[in-house]
C-alpha cells in the first residue's frame, strides 16, 4: 500500500495580495521538473494495460490527443504549426469550461508562454464532463463607499447536467447578458472586458448552441488575438479515443485492486489533513452485493444526469450498470487482452452512452499518459496529492511532477483601504480608554477644576495608583476593584473627545470594510476587468517569451 509521503498536509494558500502570485515550483524551476518527468517517463513501458504497455498507450493517446485538438480549435480559430518534433514535450492545463477569475486564467498563459519557451505542445483540457453549477454571475455594483453585488443570469435554469450536454435554453437572456453586466458595474469600472468578449460568446453559441463551448470557445478565441498559441479540447473528445477506451477497460477489468488501493489512499489523506468528514477529498468507493463502484460517471443522450458507474465480475466478463435502468456487458476478464472490450465500448458510446471519468481519473490520465507538464491551481494540486499515491500504489511508478500556480487580482477600483487589523486596533483603543484613560488625558487637563463634577482629574489618577499598589487581600479585593471601576468612570469626560474621534474612526471603518468585502473579492470573473488591467496583470507575472 501507498504510505503518507505523498500526502503530508498541504499548506497551500491562495494569494492575498492585489497581483500576488503563488508558484510551486517557481517559473524558473520548470525545465527541472520537465527533465526528471521526461527520463521517467522510460518505466512506462514496464506497466501492462490489459495486453498493452503503458508506454504504448501514451504514445497512442498523444497522437490522438493532439488530433483531436487541433480539429476541435480549427472549428473557431486559426491553428498554427506546431513543435516539428512529433516527440515534442505536451504541457497540459485544464478547468470547466466557464467564466473564472483572473488567477485561473493566468494558469492558459502560463501554459502557453512555457510550452512556447521549451519547445512543447501546448493543450488545455476543458473539462466538460463536470456540471454546470450555476447560470448567474456574480457582479458588483452601486458606490465605491457602498458597493453591493447581484447574480446576474446568462440563461435560464434547467436541469444539471454536464457541461457537454447543457444547451442554451434562452438565446435572448444570453445575448443580453454582456450589456447587463456592463451596465451593474460601471459605477465601479467603466471599461470592463465584457463589452467586447460578449459578443464573441453570442457568436459561438449561434454555432454550437452549447453553453460551456460557446464561453471556452470565446474566450480562447480572445486568447489568440492576445498572442496565445494554444490548443484546447474538451474531455469528452479525449474520452472517444482508442487509447482511452483501453485505459478504462484496464480499471475496470482490476477495479477490486484500484477499489482497495484508492480507498486505502483517501483514508490517509483524511487523517494527514485532520478530515473527519467521509465525503472528502472523495468518499470511499463503495461495495455492496458484488456491485464495485467504479471511478467513472455514466449517463445517456435521453437522460443526462450523471450516475456512479458500478460494476459486477463474473466468468463470463463484467457487467455494468447504473444501478438503476442500465446494464451493459463488457467481455473482459482481469487477465485479458482488452481489444474485445474497447471495440465493445465503443459500440456502447454510439448508442448514446456516455462513460466519463471522475475529477480524479483525468488529471491522473492527463498525468500520466498525456503530457510531460500539468498546471494545476491550488484546489487541483491539494487533491493531486491522492493521484500521487495512486500512481505510486496501483502503477508501481514515481508520480510526474506538475506546477501549481494560481494569483489574486483585484478589481482596479480607487477608494480607502481597510484590514480587519485597523478594525482591531481601534476597539484596542477604545478598550483602553475605558481601562486606562488616565494615559490618554491631555497634560494641560490634569490640573482642570470646575469642568465636571468628577472633581480634580489628577488627584483620581493618584487615588487610582495608590488603590493598584495597595495590598491585594481577600477582603479587600472587591473595594479595590470597586473603587479602580468607579475612577475610571469619572476620568471618562476627560477622555470623551478622543472617544468620539475613535467611535467616528469605528464607524467609517465598519463601512469601509464591508465596502472590502465587496470589491476585493478574488473570484470575480475575468471579463469584468478592463484589458489593459489584465494585460498588464499577465505581462508583470509571467515570464517573457522570445
Amino acid at each position: 500500500m501507498p504510505t503518507l509521503r505523498h500526502l503530508e498536509y498541504s499548506r497551500l494558500r491562495a494569494p492575498r495580495a492585489d497581483r500576488e502570485m503563488l508558484a510551486d515550483p517557481p517559473l524558473d524551476q520548470v525545465a527541472d521538473v520537465l527533465a526528471v518527468n521526461l527520463s521517467g517517463r522510460d518505466r512506462l513501458a514496464e506497466y501492462d494495460v490489459q495486453g498493452r504497455t503503458l508506454a504504448e498507450l501514451s504514445r497512442a493517446a498523444r497522437r490522438e490527443l493532439i488530433a483531436e485538438a487541433r480539429r476541435w480549435t480549427a472549428t473557431y480559430r486559426d491553428v498554427e504549426e506546431g513543435p516539428a518534433d512529433a516527440g515534442a514535450p505536451v504541457f497540459l492545463a485544464g478547468h470547466q469550461p466557464q467564466l473564472f477569475h483572473p488567477g485561473v486564467w493566468l494558469k492558459n498563459f502560463a501554459l502557453g508562454r512555457l510550452a512556447e519557451r521549451h519547445g512543447a505542445t501546448a493543450v488545455n483540457l476543458l473539462v466538460d464532463n463536470d456540471t454546470v453549477k450555476s447560470t448567474t454571475l456574480r457582479v458588483p455594483g452601486g458606490s465605491v463607499a457602498r458597493p453591493r453585488w447581484a447574480e446576474i443570469p446568462m440563461d435560464a435554469a434547467t436541469a444539471v447536467v454536464p457541461y457537454e450536454e447543457r444547451r442554451v435554453a434562452d438565446r435572448a437572456l444570453l445575448a443580453g447578458f454582456g450589456g447587463r453586466v456592463a451596465d451593474r458595474i460601471a459605477p465601479l469600472v467603466p471599461d470592463p472586458l465584457v463589452r467586447d468578449f460578449w459578443p464573441l460568446v453570442v457568436g459561438r453559441a449561434q454555432q454550437t448552441g452549447l453553453l460551456g463551448a460557446s464561453l471556452a470557445q470565446a474566450r480562447h478565441l480572445l486568447e489568440g488575438r492576445w498572442g496565445l498559441r494554444t490548443l484546447e479540447v474538451p474531455v469528452s473528445r479525449v474520452c472517444r479515443s482508442e487509447a482511452f477506451g483501453w485505459f478504462v477497460a484496464h480499471l475496470l477489468a482490476q477495479l477490486p485492486r484500484w477499489r482497495e488501493v484508492f480507498n486505502d489512499v483517501v483514508r490517509q489523506y483524511r487523517h494527514a489533513h485532520g478530515i473527519r468528514s467521509a465525503a472528502h477529498p472523495f468518499p470511499d468507493l463503495a461495495a455492496e452485493d458484488r456491485w464495485l463502484e467504479a471511478p467513472f460517471w455514466i449517463w445517456t443522450q435521453t437522460d443526462p444526469r450523471r450516475r456512479g458507474l458500478y460494476v459486477r465480475h463474473g466468468h463470463d466478463g463484467l457487467l455494468l450498470s447504473d444501478r438503476h435502468t442500465l446494464e451493459l456487458r463488457l467481455p473482459l476478464g482481469p487477465d485479458a487482452d482488452a481489444q474485445d472490450a474497447v471495440g465493445r465500448l465503443d459500440e456502447i458510446a454510439r448508442t448514446g452512452v456516455k462513460i466519463r471519468p471522475r475529477a480524479l481519473i483525468t488529471t491522473l490520465w492527463a498525468r500520466l499518459a498525456l503530457g510531460d507538464l500539468f498546471l494545476h491551481g491550488i484546489g487541483g494540486a491539494k487533491y493531486d496529492q491522492v493521484t500521487d499515491a495512486l500512481i505510486e500504489g496501483f502503477f508501481g511508478l514515481e508520480p510526474p511532477g506538475f506546477l501549481v500556480l494560481s494569483a489574486t487580482l483585484h478589481l482596479p477600483i480607487q477608494r480607502r483601504r481597510a484590514s480587519a487589523e485597523d478594525a482591531r486596533a481601534i476597539r484596542r483603543q477604545l478598550r483602553e480608554l475605558s481601562w486606562h484613560p488616565e494615559k490618554y488625558i491631555p497634560a494641560g487637563r490634569l490640573a482642570a477644576r470646575g469642568e465636571c463634577e468628577c472633581g480634580n482629574p489628577a488627584g483620581l489618577i493618584e487615588e487610582k495608583a495608590r488603590w493598584i499598589a495597595a495590598t491585594n487581600t481577600r477582603d479587600g479585593a472587591r473595594r479595590r476593584w470597586q473603587a479602580i471601576r468607579r475612577i475610571n468612570a469619572a476620568l471618562q469626560p476627560y477622555v470623551a473627545d478622543r472617544r468620539r474621534g475613535l467611535l467616528e474612526r469605528q464607524a467609517e471603518t465598519d463601512l469601509a470594510l464591508r465596502a472590502e468585502g465587496v470589491l476585493s473579492w478574488r473570484e470575480y470573473a475575468f471579463c469584468l476587468y478592463p484589458a489593459e488591467t489584465l494585460h498588464d496583470f499577465l505581462a508583470s507575472l509571467l515570464p517573457k517569451t522570445g
